[in-house]
């Protein structure tokens, strides 16, 4: 009996070595999946270091340009192979003139600092795939749209470009907002037609279809559901929200592709009091004005540091509806809401308040900026303080911690892309 016992614990010893060596190696694998930590550190502005600028290739007017564009942006790590050894990889997908919306995937150059922003010192970006209509928009007016690059997920066969959009004054019933498409932008296969469920017709069409960007997966799993998508949208006036909204959503679980007319699952991560809600407790983002701009946001991670950050920009002094003058209902030009100043700004927010929020242990509208950061000293087309639209749309390249953002109008009619380096 004591033999038959010593062979049975030897046996065991065995199995547990040969075990451990697995074990082992499988961590050492890099194809092996791992689960990283989830930061448990703020990004501060500090950890925001300025690089420099480039421009944008022509022609310089037309549909078929950047001319009027750069409200949708994101990162493609598998672009641009042939140019990484500039310390620059990847590409760049983004939309131009603000009548289609039409996608281009660009290059990126080094960019450069320019003391006397002289644009003729900023390398330009190369077309690597052309204008391609993608999004539907030629009748909408004043259209809004975003862009998300995200490799291929559940069923999905290869990567995908999500994309949502939507129009100025969409009221009313529930409108169609999101979709996909190929990278490769002469075959697109599109797949569109689906919204955000469970929301009221006016939060799903005004609060989450102008912006998106990518979740981290380590912090989606524990908890959006492994939902590695973010969309939002932030309407001037409230509308959408007395500050900017964020929803997580997956759509590749709502089918490989969701049937036309889907409703997507969704968790909402940051929302506030509507201006269409009468009465109640209205709940607003601290400082917010009705003028404010937010027109993109990113997930920034660097080592254990991490921050959603807004770009866009922001009302300052007071706040009124009507012309530069002053309050009016019967003026004329650019009519809308003002306040004293405008600055371009990134606002921080933190990923545990949306932890919590996720966990149902805060609403939607308790978080709050921890830190903000004016960036206009930057910008080149900023000469005066009453300015509307200092930034557009932002991408996050996540393995090289480079944040690209877009500013309209800095090079005439077409935008400038500005880079910024996250540093620890």
């Amino acid at each position: 009996m004591k033999g038959l016992l010593k062979n049975l614990i030897f046996i065991l010893c065995i199995i547990f070595y040969f075990s451990s060596c697995n074990i082992l190696e499988n961590s050492d694998d890099p194809g092996s999946e791992q689960q990283e930590d989830i930061p448990t550190e703020l990004l501060m502005p500090e950890n925001l270091q300025y690089i420099g600028a480039f421009r944008l290739p022509g022609p310089d007017y037309g549909i078929k340009s950047w001319a009027w564009g750069g409200y949708a942006l994101t990162y493609f790590p598998g672009g641009d192979t042939g140019g990484s050894d500039d310390g620059y990889p990847g590409s760049l997908f983004g939309t131009g003139h603000a009548w289609e919306y039409q996608v281009s995937e660009i290059s990126i150059p080094v960019p450069v600092v320019s003391d006397e922003k002289n644009l003729s010192e900023l390398n330009i970006a190369t077309v690597i795939q052309p204008f391609s209509y993608i999004f539907d928009v030629r009748s909408l007016e004043i259209p809004r749209g975003g862009l998300a690059y995200l490799p291929k997920k559940g069923e999905q066969s290869s990567d995908k470009l999500y994309f949502c959009w939507g129009f100025h004054m969409q009221d009313g019933p529930p409108s169609l907002t999101h979709g996909w498409s190929e990278t490769d932008l002469l075959k697109p296969d599109i797949k569109r037609g689906w919204f955000l469920g469970g929301l009221s017709d006016h939060i799903r069409n005004m609060s989450t279809n102008d912006y998106l960007f990518d979740i981290p997966s380590n912090w989606a799993k524990e908890y959006s559901s492994s939902m590695e998508l973010g969309t939002g949208r932030f309407r001037d006036g409230g509308w959408s929200g007395q500050g900017p909204s964020i929803f997580a959503i997956a759509p590749w679980n709502d089918g490989s592709p969701p049937q036309d007319g889907s409703e997507l699952k969704n968790i909402p991560l940051l929302l506030y009091t509507s201006t269409y809600q009468a009465g109640g407790e209205h709940h607003r983002m601290d400082n917010y004005h009705h003028s404010d701009e937010w027109s993109g946001a990113a997930w920034l991670t660097k080592g254990n540091k991490a921050a959603i950050i807004f770009a866009g920009t922001k009302g300052t002094g007071d706040c009124w509806y009507g012309d530069s003058n002053g309050p009016c209902l019967d003026c004329e030009g650019e009519r809308g809401w003002w306040s004293t100043g405008f600055e371009g700004q990134f606002i921080f927010f933190d990923p545990s308040d949306l932890a919590a929020v996720a966990s149902g242990d805060k609403e939607p509208w308790e978080p709050q900026p921890y830190a903000k950061l004016n960036i206009d000293k930057y910008l080149y087309h900023i000469n005066s303080g009453r300015q509307w639209y200092h930034l557009g749309a932002i991408a996050f390249d996540r393995e090289g911690g480079l944040l690209y953002v877009f500013e309209p109008f800095g090079d005439g009619e077409k935008p400038l892309i500005h880079v910024w380096r996250i540093v620890e």
